[in-house]
């Protein structure tokens, strides 16, 4: 298991201009800003849709590879936002290689709500966080900067489990830096099918001071659920609970890591801490990400 680098700790602080003549009693704060220590601790996971009860977890006496948590690494880290209460929430990220070396990589039931022209509600990326630290700061996601695809507006989160991925394009941290510039990035891999060992898995469970990790192998899973149908890729690792979504999949490569999927898809990523899944990573998600650095208009909800 590769280790965590070193990094000294740091509060971010971003520094964007604020535009317009609004007073500044009503103008957003920038998310390096906004984002304190305490917020950040007290964001939530992401509420999801209730599922279908059909067979969905461990399978009668299969091995589920053990967890733990650690300090992470600087190329996987935690989206956080507000929802339209107020109340913070977050889920789990990676940064990919990318012409522009600014793009983080989610699950799309993660980042659905803040395409197009719906408020950003301080979207921000955070690479490597870990117990209120942000070692290479926060990285604001830009205006119309989130791409999730748009059969997955169109068909929701259960019918469109097969389209469960989205990318984000950041701006700056409060240094100036792009994110792969602090952080480095993972590999993009599609078109490589389903079965992958060994899979290095890490997610932000909700609540949780550290990520967890956990190296475990990923196999095929056709749907049994009508409501969420599809082929997925299917991983045992322990303990993967709410805010984990979205969390890399990784396999090893060249010079560090690629990434084969992220936890979402099937019933959003699982209904039981043992179990994950992933969309497919294949023409659909290339696609996606083709658009994403091109600086395509992104996908959003019907009108």
């Amino acid at each position: 298991m590769a280790s965590s680098t070193r990094f000294a700790a740091a509060v971010a602080a971003a520094v964007l201009s604020l535009v317009g003549s609004a007073p500044a009693a009503s103008a957003e704060p920038p998310p390096g800003i906004y984002w304190t220590p305490a917020r950040l601790a007290a964001a939530l996971p992401l509420p999801t849709e209730a599922t279908s009860p059909t067979a969905d977890g461990p399978r009668p006496g299969e091995f589920i590879p053990p967890s733990h948590s650690f300090d992470g690494i600087p190329q996987a880290g935690a989206f956080f936002w507000t929802d339209a209460d107020g109340t913070g929430r977050t889920c789990s990220g990676s940064v990919v290689h990318s012409p522009g070396r600014g793009l983080a990589l989610s699950a799309g039931h993660c980042l659905k709500g803040y395409a197009g022209r719906a408020p950003k509600r301080h979207l921000a990326f955070v690479p490597q966080y870990h117990e209120g630290l942000t070692p290479f700061g926060v990285f604001p996601v830009e205006p119309n900067g989130v791409y999730v695809a748009q059969e997955y507006y169109d068909r929701g989160e259960h019918t469109g489990a097969a389209y469960d991925f989205g990318f984000a394009v950041t701006g700056p941290n409060q240094d100036g830096q792009r994110l792969e510039d602090a952080a480095g990035a993972v590999h993009l891999l599609t078109g490589t099918g389903y079965v992958h060992a060994p899979v290095r898995m890490i997610g932000y469970p909700g609540g949780a001071q550290k990520p967890l990790e956990c190296l475990s192998w990923t196999t095929r899973w056709a749907s049994d659920d009508p409501a969420d149908p599809g082929t997925f890729a299917r991983i045992a690792c322990d303990a993967f609970t709410g805010g984990t979504s979205g969390g890399p999949m990784l396999v090893p490569w060249p010079g560090g890591w690629a990434v084969i999927g992220v936890i979402g898809g099937y019933h959003t990523g699982g209904n039981t801490p043992q179990v994950s899944y992933s969309a497919p990573f294949g023409p659909a998600v290339r696609a996606l990400y083709e658009a994403a650095v091109s600086g395509a208009p992104p996908a959003g909800p019907a009108s």
